[in-house]
C-alpha cells in the first residue's frame, strides 16, 4: 500500500530536495525522533503522517477547548458525574481521530499547493507515499470511528458533532477566497467547547458560546504565528493568510487577539459561575496565567525566524493547558 504511484499527482513535486524530508518519508516539520518515524510499522507511517500523528500539537489545540468546555460545565452546575470521565476520554479519542480526518482532507484538497511549498512538499500525498484514493479511504475510516464515539454522547451533542463537519469541509478552501482563513480554522478547531459543554449539561449555553469565540481569537493568535513560516511561498502561489495580510503589523494584531481571548474567556467564566464568586475567582486565575503565557509569546515573536515561529506555535499546547487545573479546582468550590 505504500509503494509510490506513478501518476503525476502522486509523484514528488518538481524541485523537491532532500531538505524537504528524508529518504524514509519523514515530514520536514515533524518533531525529530517522533514515535511514528522511529517505532511505527513502515506500512502505517504514511497514514499516520497524514493524520499528523508525528505532529501532535494540532490534536492538543483541537482537544483543549473540549476540556475547557467540559470542566467549566461541571463547575457551573456543581454536578460532576461518572459519565464525565467518558466525555473527557471520548473527547481525547475524538480529537485525535477528527484532527487526523480533517488533516487528511486538507492534504487531499491542497495536494497541488503542498507540492509547491518547501515546508509541505514532503507530506505523504505530494511526496508520493500514498495516492489520493488511499488517503480518502483513510479519511473515511477515521471519521467513521469518531462517529461511533460521538454516538455515545447525548443527542444534542451528537447533533453538534455532525454540524461541525461543515466547518471542517470548508476550511481547506478558505485560503483561496479570504485573507482570514484562520477564522475558519478557529470555527472548526474550537467546536469542541460547544460539544463538550452540551455533552455534560444536555443543552447549549451562553458560557459555551463565549468559550467558543474566545477559542477562535486564540486560534487567530497562534495560527497567524504559524502562517508566517509560509508567507513567501504563499505569496508566490497566491494563497491568502492573516500572516500575509498583517505582515509588519502582526505584533499589533497578535496583541488584539490576545486581549480578545482573555476578555472572552473571562466573561465565559463569569457567565458560567454567576453565584459562585470564589470558584469564579479561581477559574479567572487560570485565564490570567494563560494570558501571561500568550504575552510571553508576543514578546518572543520574530516573524523572520521560522524556528522561533514553530516553537511559539507549539508552545500553545502549554498555554491551553494552563487554565485546566484552575477550572478543575473551581468544580470543588
Amino acid at each position: 500500500m505504500t509503494d509510490r504511484d506513478t501518476t503525476p499527482e502522486a509523484r514528488p513535486a518538481a524541485g523537491a530536495t532532500a531538505s524537504a524530508g528524508t529518504s524514509d518519508g519523514q515530514v520536514s516539520d515533524a518533531v525529530r525522533g517522533n514515535w511514528v518515524d522511529t517505532h511505527a510499522p513502515a506500512a502505517t507511517r504514511p497514514y499516520l503522517r497524514l493524520a499528523r500523528a508525528d505532529r501532535p500539537i494540532g490534536t492538543w489545540l483541537l482537544l483543549l477547548p473540549c476540556w475547557w468546555g467540559l470542566l467549566l460545565a461541571m463547575a457551573s452546575d456543581g454536578q460532576p458525574r461518572w459519565q464525565d470521565l467518558w466525555i473527557f476520554v471520548g473527547c481525547g479519542l475524538g480529537a485525535w481521530l477528527m484532527r487526523g480526518a480533517g488533516c487528511t482532507w486538507n492534504d487531499i484538497t491542497d495536494r497541488h499547493i503542498d507540492g509547491a511549498v518547501e515546508r509541505t512538499r514532503s507530506r505523504p500525498i505530494p511526496s508520493g507515499q500514498v495516492t489520493t484514493k488511499q488517503a480518502a479511504g483513510w479519511m473515511v475510516a477515521q471519521a467513521l470511528v469518531a462517529f461511533l464515539i460521538l454516538l455515545t454522547f447525548p443527542p444534542m451533542a451528537i447533533l453538534l458533532g455532525v454540524l461541525s463537519l461543515v466547518t471542517v469541509a470548508i476550511y481547506p478552501f478558505a485560503k483561496r477566497f479570504t485573507w482570514w482563513p484562520q477564522i475558519f480554522l478557529g470555527l472548526a478547531f474550537n467546536w469542541g467547547a460547544l460539544l463538550a459543554w452540551t455533552a455534560h449539561t444536555g443543552s447549549l449555553g451562553w458560557p459555551a458560546v463565549l468559550l467558543y469565540v474566545a477559542g477562535i481569537c486564540w486560534t487567530l493568535f497562534y495560527d497567524t504565528i504559524y502562517a508566517h513560516q509560509d508567507k513567501e511561498d504563499d505569496a508566490l502561489i497566491g494563497v491568502k493568510s492573516t500572516a500575509r495580510l498583517f505582515m509588519d503589523a502582526t505584533p499589533a494584531w497578535l496583541a488584539r487577539f490576545l486581549i480578545g481571548t482573555m476578555v472572552l474567556l473571562g466573561i465565559a467564566v463569569l457567565a458560567a459561575l454567576p453565584g459562585a464568586p470564589l470558584a469564579a475567582l479561581v477559574a479567572l486565575a487560570g485565564v490570567y496565567v494563560m494570558g501571561a503565557h500568550m504575552l510571553w509569546q508576543l514578546r518572543t515573536y520574530d516573524g523572520a525566524d521560522n524556528d522561533i515561529l514553530l516553537m511559539l506555535f507549539r508552545a500553545n499546547r502549554n498555554a491551553g493547558l494552563l487554565p485546566l487545573p484552575f477550572f478543575a479546582c473551581a468544580i470543588l468550590l
